[in-house]
């Protein structure tokens, strides 16, 4: 019999350990959630789940996902649990058990990447967001933080990188190595509709590694999208956004809004 395919796998196909017949045991883990690791899953941490199972989360590719053993034991279902009031219950476990702690070891990298400062340095609240020139996501999510810029309540920092088309590279470059990188990207904030910032070779020679570290630490993240926001809730625990965020996302990365 072969493995289902990973397509399917991450659509949430009900995978059986007959399938691991003959394939030898790994550590202690059950025959099924061997299964996962034989397709590429990394298992990070199992806990108590609703109905019987045994949740676990872990990796693939970069991409987090949940998983629950049946209590039979010889089943493991892979996709999202709600519970009766929709609550999607494998978004918390992931966001603790994965992507929190992922994003709390990352964050002294944020602070040593390649960066714009927009804002005011002495502002209380400090956001990374991974920002590309020909985005027009992060385009708008920068209007929509204007306002808590504006009051310095907020910094942001855009992490530069060129990912989305053939000159973002080199419009990134350009803002990162200019004399003044934050007038730079206000410059191309301003002029976005009509193309946005123009590329200057000799700043693109001077910054162009940079982007390419920037490209490298979102690839190392797992991130697939701009922006990519990271910030501190009030508890202390860092969360991420993938896109442009909805109102109330926004408020709990800025707090209220001035």
């Amino acid at each position: 019999m072969t493995l289902p395919p990973l397509k399917r796998l991450l659509q949430g196909t009900l995978l059986s350990t007959a399938v691991m017949a003959g394939v030898a045991q790994a550590d202690d883990l059950p025959p099924a959630i061997q299964n996962l690791e034989q397709q590429g899953v990394e298992v990070v941490e199992s806990f108590d789940a609703p109905g019987g199972m045994t949740g676990y989360v872990g990796e693939m590719q970069g991409r987090s996902l949940a998983f629950y053993l049946t209590p039979d034991g010889d089943h493991v279902i892979v996709g999202t649990m709600l519970d009766k009031d929709g609550n999607n219950l494998s978004e918390a476990s992931i966001q603790e058990l994965v992507e929190g702690p992922k994003f709390e070891s990352a964050w002294p990298k944020l602070e040593e990447s390649h960066w714009v400062r927009d804002g005011d340095k002495n502002a209380d609240t400090i956001i990374y967001t991974f920002t590309d020139p020909n985005c027009p996501y992060c385009y708008r999510f920068r209007q929509q933080a204007e306002p808590w810029i504006d009051a310095g309540k907020v910094q942001l920092r855009h992490i530069m990188v060129g990912i989305l088309k053939e000159d973002s590279l080199t419009k990134a470059a350009t803002i990162l190595g200019s004399d003044d990188p934050e007038a730079a990207m206000h410059e191309h904030q301003t002029s976005f509709e009509e193309g946005g910032i123009e590329v200057d070779r000799k700043r693109v020679s001077a910054a162009h590694l940079d982007v390419k570290a920037n490209n490298s630490l979102m690839q190392e993240l797992g991130l697939q999208a701009t922006p990519s926001t990271l910030y501190r809730e009030k508890d202390g625990k860092i969360n991420m956004v993938q896109g442009l965020p909805n109102p109330q996302a926004l408020e709990r990365m800025m707090g209220p809004r001035p």
